[in-house]
């Protein structure tokens, strides 16, 4: 499958109800039409994450690609996220200047959390027609 040129691809955990949650609040404030989605679990998501060296037993919930090699993972990987969306969103990206990790501490323990909080699918949900032109590998 071709990535389209200069769009971010977000990586996500497709049985996580949090994930998926979060992949259409992206999608709804994206309106600049930056960003691609594709499952952890897709052929594109383990091509993707193979070609970096991206261990997925140990980040198993949200990386972003950047065009090229660039890729950003847990609480940096949401922060550079929140950079490109409408309305005040880009101003979490202040919480970039925090330490990588006491970020990731508050990162992993969501993510530790989230089944038990949220919820998991036994399939990755279907996008609807609109954002269909959005997902890269269902």
């Amino acid at each position: 499958m071709s990535i389209p040129e200069g769009k971010k691809i977000v990586l996500f955990d497709g049985v996580c109800n949090f994930c998926n949650a979060s992949v259409r609040f992206i999608i709804k404030r994206d309106k600049k039409d930056i960003f691609r989605f594709a499952p952890l679990e897709s052929k594109l998501g383990r091509e993707l994450t193979n070609e970096r060296g991206i261990d997925t037993s140990e980040i198993d919930s949200i990386i972003l690609i950047d065009p090229g090699n660039a890729y950003y993972i847990k609480s940096t990987a949401a922060l550079e996220i929140s950079k490109d969306l409408n309305k005040l969103y880009p101003l979490l990206g202040f919480f970039l200047y925090l330490p990588e990790g006491f970020r990731n501490l508050i990162y992993d323990f969501i993510a530790r959390h989230r089944y038990k909080w949220f919820g998991k699918s036994e399939t990755c949900p279907m996008p609807t027609p609109d954002e269909q032109s959005k997902f890269l590998d269902i």
